[in-house]
């Protein structure tokens, strides 16, 4: 549509299973919404934790950007692929020693520009850089490229999430929360322009603890000993959300949650 720019945000993908539910459900969403671009979160895509430059390569057949959080770290392949794929997002605000880059501007070829900010919370989770101050320099830069920015915020605390919206609202296009996998019914549009969600959930086994398989979440629950986990098999979901934007102020102006299972793909 001239003037607005679609963007579909998809939730932490969750190993092989949550490929799968992307590969499955994602040509009906892009038939009902037709996104500029699609952004997802990566960072459990291998196994449930990490990725690695060929599950990434499937990925990018699939999606324009990929971002991630904590456990981007927990493959080493990411490392040497991070430095040589832009498209693959670090948060910003890990030390800048660290390979890889925080901050992505898309391009459709039609003079259309996304730009993509990868932040981290800090709120019972590593004490890294400062998101809020680190999304102040990022921004810098992004906006002089483009003024339709989406931040995926990936972070524990949903007050620290409710904090970087009020504080990027009418700066930024969307923040979107990552890291829980659990998606939030709170979806809005701030007073400022920008369009928020908590969290926008998970691509994986529906029938699971937060994707991985309910046995093994149990028996850590009911014994306290570790566990190894693994992604849950059954009943494939994939939660989204749409965002539309204002080309030339890149103000939100909609955001649609979808929840797409195997139930509900074909109505």
């Amino acid at each position: 549509m001239p003037g607005k720019i679609g963007v579909l945000f998809i939730g932490d993908i969750i190993g092989r299973p949550g490929r799968n539910a992307v590969k499955k459900f994602l040509p009906a969403l892009k038939q009902k919404y037709r996104p500029a671009w699609i952004v997802a979160n990566g960072e459990n895509a291998a196994g449930g934790v990490g990725i690695t430059e060929e599950i990434g390569r499937g990925l990018f057949e699939l999606v324009d950007v990929l971002t991630s959080g904590n456990h981007i770290w927990d493959k080493k392949e990411a490392i040497p692929y991070m430095e040589k794929e832009p498209r693959l997002l670090r948060p910003a605000n890990y030390p800048p020693q660290n390979p890889g880059r925080g901050a992505y501007v898309a391009s459709d070829g039609q003079g259309r520009k996304l730009g993509v900010l990868n932040l981290q919370g800090r709120v019972f989770m590593e004490a890294i850089d400062c998101p809020f101050r680190t999304a102040d320099e990022e921004l810098e830069k992004l906006k002089a490229a483009t003024p339709a920015v989406l931040v995926d915020f990936h972070a524990e605390a949903t007050s620290e999430k409710q904090a970087l919206g009020w504080y990027l609202d009418g700066r930024v296009s969307a923040v979107i929360g990552t890291h829980t996998h659990v998606p939030t019914a709170d979806e809005r549009i701030l007073p400022g322009g920008t369009a928020y969600i908590t969290d926008v959930g998970m691509a994986g086994g529906l029938n699971s603890v937060i994707g991985i398989r309910k046995d093994q979440a149990l028996e850590k629950f009911l014994t306290a000993r570790p566990q190894r986990f693994e992604p849950e098999k059954d009943g494939l979901f994939l939660s989204a959300v749409f965002v539309e934007i204002e080309e030339k102020t890149g103000k939100a102006l909609s955001i649609k949650r979808e929840i797409v299972t195997e139930e509900n793909v074909e109505e």
